[in-house]
């Protein structure tokens, strides 16, 4: 258990930030994720749409979050 919150992720929220917004930008997560992360933060859903300056959001970890923190993108050219 301990192993689990030491890999969890903390995320804190900037002015204007929505959920989705921010597990995206710092944590590379998509829509898929919401569920999971509101479940670890209870209360989370209660404070609104638009997350107020400063929540702290702790996303837990598992095999998706440490196989999107080594995610690399491919390389995309558009000419040759």
């Amino acid at each position: 258990m301990a192993d689990l919150m030491a890999a969890a992720l903390r995320l804190v929220a900037r002015q204007g930030d929505k959920l989705d917004q921010l597990l995206f930008r710092d944590a590379g997560l998509g829509q898929n994720e919401l569920t999971r992360v509101l479940d670890a933060n209870p209360g989370l859903a209660d404070l609104g749409s638009i997350l107020p300056l400063g929540t702290v959001v702790i996303v837990p970890a598992t095999a998706t979050t440490e196989a999107s923190a080594t995610r690399v993108r491919p390389l995309v050219q558009l000419w040759d």
